[in-house]
């Protein structure tokens, strides 16, 4: 099936044409930047621009940065809190037209990546994948079932989220060394591997491409690797979500 799947960062805004039977990007991603404050109606515009330039009707699965409960968000850490208990599921499709299916940004990624990527191994066991950018998304599979909505990033590390010490972005604000940096993820590795004991680890966004430079400096025990699908696995798999959903 061919369907639309977009991954709103807090950065940029990036779709593609997805082939859900294979996880196949079908076209070039195309990116708009994440319109300054990331207001409703600033990024539903932006997402409608990105339908009409593939010339798109049908189904599209949207990656969120949020809690997104059934259609509703109900959190706002890294977006304009004007989105708090809004239905973007109603939002999106009134200014595109199309159905749309959206979804926390970690878990639709944390989907791809158990369908196509690494976690088609570990389908028995505890799998955690973490999204790495503006913020750090989760997602945590037991035997191969998401549990949605973690929001692991969230967990205090010295006193801070975990995701204001060491996402991407505190890296480059605060100019870190990828030694000080690895280090700085590791301890946030250390605390999920005390809670969960996870069978895998998994890494990915667009620092996933770097994994050789700052995975030398982990201690955790658990096997960590980075996704398969690195920063296209949001697109995949909010793109799978929808169809999933499309056949409920």
């Amino acid at each position: 099936m061919e369907i639309l799947g977009l991954d709103i960062g807090g950065s940029g805004i990036k779709g593609a044409l997805v082939d859900t039977d294979t996880g196949n990007l079908l076209t070039e991603r195309h990116r708009i930047n994440t319109p300054e404050g990331a207001e409703p109606e600033d990024v539903a515009q932006t997402v409608n621009q990105i339908c009409q330039f593939f010339e798109y009707i049908g189904p599209v699965g949207v990656g969120f940065p949020a809690i997104v409960q059934h259609g509703i968000v109900l959190s706002t850490a890294n977006i304009s809190k004007n989105w708090m208990g809004l239905n973007i599921n109603a939002l999106l499709s009134q200014r595109t037209g199309n159905p749309i299916f959206s979804v926390n940004d970690a878990d639709a990624a944390g989907i791809a990546e158990m369908t196509f990527g690494v976690g088609q191994e570990y389908q028995k066991g505890v799998v955690i994948l973490l999204t790495i950018g503006t913020g750090i998304g989760s997602a945590i599979f037991s035997d191969g079932v998401l549990v949605p909505n973690t929001e692991f990033g969230h967990l205090k590390i010295r006193g801070k989220d975990a995701e204001h010490r060491a996402s991407d972005a505190m890296r480059q604000s605060e100019d870190l060394s990828w030694k000080k940096w690895g280090r700085r993820f590791d301890e946030f590795l250390l605390e999920l591997e005390k809670l969960f004991s996870p069978d895998l680890f998994v890494l990915g966004g667009g620092i996933s491409k770097k994994f050789e430079k700052f995975s030398k400096y982990f201690s955790v025990q658990t096997r960590t690797i980075p996704a398969y699908l690195l920063n296209q696995a949001g697109i995949v798999g909010a793109a799978l979500f929808a169809s999933n959903q499309t056949k409920n």
